[in-house]
């Protein structure tokens, strides 16, 4: 299994069960977007976060695109 995901692997995983490798936590991903975020300095900077659903919850959570991982079950 790769164990690495590129950026064109984790939109290709949009709307499939995958694993947060940092929570640990499964879920439905659900979108991969770029945007500002506040910083300590005061000055918003760019980041990409992926959105996944966990199974009976209505929030999504948040997480580094790099962390997503195919779970293999559809």
């Amino acid at each position: 299994m790769n164990t690495t995901t590129t950026p064109d692997d984790v939109l290709d995983l949009v709307g499939q069960r995958v694993r947060d490798i940092a929570s640990g936590v499964e879920g439905e991903l659900l979108d991969v977007r770029c945007e500002q975020l506040p910083t300590h300095t005061g000055i918003p900077a760019w980041t990409r976060r992926a959105y996944l659903l966990p199974p009976d919850q209505d929030t999504p959570l948040t997480t580094a695109p790099g962390n997503i991982r195919p779970t293999g079950a559809s």
